[in-house]
């Protein structure tokens, strides 16, 4: 199962780059994966959002109703899944500039496994206080861009010059798209989709 990789990424994440491509999983392997991942965040938002409550910084903590706080975790794993596929796609669609030729595979491998660590931020969501959620927001994006850096020389077989630039227009794509994601959210909550506080 793909999640065997999930520590080597941590611990040595070029020598598991390579494992990884010398034993390519199947479609359905990369899918468990990122179905399973996209679960930390979702459920441990709407935990901090029923139960603990999120902490602005001055005042009482806010809590959600549970229905709104299950919309918007239903909304935020797909949101995920879907983000992960697109940044796939974008992989495997750029990979012809610089000479690569990866199966979407190869380039859902890529997407899934960069954005592993931007998933684990959700446990941090259990200890909802809005700085904290902020540097290690930060921590799990700086190691996903690492290990993107790290993983397209080697997955994409690649020199690691052409790799940088690669990996840095994967980067910019990854950025459009968070940031489609977040007008996606404001433009549904202006439709009165938002959170409800109690």
């Amino acid at each position: 199962m793909i999640l065997n990789h999930l520590m080597g990424l941590y611990i040595h994440p070029k020598q598991e780059w390579q494992a990884i491509e010398r034993n390519h999983e199947k479609t359905g392997s990369s899918l468990s994966h990122i179905l399973l991942i996209s679960l930390i965040p979702a459920i441990c938002s709407y935990i901090a959002n029923t139960r603990i409550g999120w902490n602005p910084g001055a005042g009482e903590p806010l809590f959600l109703t549970e229905q709104s706080a299950l919309f918007m975790s239903v909304g935020m794993y797909f949101g995920l899944i879907a983000g992960v596929f697109a940044l796939a796609y974008l992989v495997f669609w750029m990979a012809k500039t610089f000479d690569a030729d990866p199966s979407y595979t190869q380039a859902l491998e890529l997407a899934v496994y960069t954005a592993t660590p931007l998933f684990m931020v959700g446990f941090a969501a259990l200890y909802p206080i809005l700085w904290f959620i902020m540097l290690v927001g930060l921590a799990g994006l700086s190691y996903s861009v690492y290990l993107l850096y790290t993983g397209v020389p080697i997955l994409m077989k690649i020199p690691e010059e052409k790799g940088f630039i690669y990996a840095s227009s994967v980067v910019t794509c990854g950025l459009v798209l968070l940031v489609a994601l977040m007008a996606t959210s404001v433009i549904l909550w202006s439709y009165g989709l938002g959170p409800a506080i109690q």
